[in-house]
């Protein structure tokens, strides 16, 4: 079985398309995702660029969104500790989770854009130990009052986080990864969820079995939680989806490379081991390459279905697809009708667990 749901990432600048227009149509697809069934919605934390910069709080965006909705989860993808301070972090959560009547899910990412990293004022090779320091007492304070804290980083006396989280003992926790073995492996030890990227099938084989081996050796019941966020364009004609979506999706892979260009001009970091080559990678890559690799679900519903269960079976099984319908480019009206399309066509046969293939 897999469970849909709709990945929101803002790659828009106020030259292209102003906020107010943007997430007025992004709520829009919201409501109407809600009445459709999916899972979730989730949005990202960015700044500065148009990477994602439109989004520099996920949860005031996720709090309209719990308005709009009834069933949607509600998932940060993700906060980032690095820029956040743990106790206004933990006391924002419990806000939306009550806001959303208990309907939260937060995503942890470290940062990698050094343009971030430099406006903040925080050091790069200190991302790995604030990321571990933040998640560990943002757990803490959802999960008891009274919290006292002297760490490498935070230091405050006797404190209970306002409001107590609607869910207990907090809400469901996820570690965004991209490549780095040793973030798949804490988030198995952890038991949180992990968000990862439809890469090379194989790669990612590798690290979701760190994954799960590490959540089972650490005594977690089941076998984890793995989401992975893909684009999507699903209409009755494949040949003009893939017409459509192919420069959007070109250009999306420009503004993240524009938006990481630091890696490739001589930033370093022993936090971040082999980034600048996988920026220049990506550099390279384009629409057709992720297509044929299953990273860009565009066509047809029995096209996106067959995509979809493929690479489920070649990477190693996942729960959750976040998918992106809405990116620049793509008119409002078509994201709309290809929601509804995918939806009654693609989604049934997802969420029967005999239909999905073993991995």
């Amino acid at each position: 079985m897999i469970d849909v749901g709709l990945g929101i990432f803002p790659d828009v600048g106020e030259d292209e398309k102003g906020a107010a227009e943007y997430f007025a149509q992004c709520l829009d697809l919201v409501e109407h995702g809600d009445s459709l069934g999916f899972h979730h919605v989730r949005i990202v934390e960015h700044y500065f660029r148009r990477y994602g910069g439109y989004s520099p709080n996920p949860v005031v965006f996720l709090s309209a969104a719990s308005q709009r909705s009834r069933q949607l989860r509600l998932i940060t993808g993700a906060v980032l500790p690095a820029f956040n301070h743990p106790l206004k972090l933990a006391g924002e959560i419990g806000m939306l989770d009550a806001i959303s009547g208990g309907r939260a899910e937060i995503g942890f990412a470290r940062a990698f854009l050094p343009h971030e990293f430099q406006r903040f004022g925080v050091d790069m090779n200190e991302s790995r130990a604030r990321f571990d320091e933040g998640i560990l007492l943002v757990r803490d304070l959802l999960t008891n009052e009274n919290v006292v804290h002297d760490g490498l980083f935070h230091s405050f006396p006797s404190t209970t986080s306002l409001p107590r989280p609607t869910q207990k003992p907090h809400p469901p926790f996820w570690i965004a990864a991209l490549s780095t073995a040793e973030s798949f492996q804490l988030a198995g030890e952890l038991g949180f969820g992990i968000m990862a990227q439809p890469v090379v099938p194989q790669s990612l084989r590798t690290n979701l079995a760190i994954y799960r081996k590490a959540w089972k050796e650490a005594g977690h019941p089941g076998q984890g939680r793995v989401m992975l966020a893909f684009h999507m364009l699903c209409m009755q004609d494949g040949a003009v989806a893939r017409a459509l979506a192919r420069e959007p999706i070109n250009r999306y892979l420009r503004i993240l490379v524009e938006a990481a260009s630091e890696w490739t001009t001589g930033t370093q970091s022993d936090d971040y081991v082999g980034y600048r080559a996988m920026i220049e990678k990506l550099a390279t890559d384009n629409f057709d390459r992720l297509h044929e690799r299953g990273s860009a679900l565009v066509g047809t519903p029995a096209e996106i279905t067959e995509m979809l269960l493929n690479y489920h079976a070649s990477c190693g099984g996942f729960e959750f697809a976040s998918v992106q319908f809405f990116f620049h480019g793509i008119p409002i009206e078509v994201a709309h009708a290809s929601l509804k399309l995918f939806a009654t066509e693609v989604m049934p046969a997802l969420r029967k667990g005999h239909d999905v293939r073993d991995s």
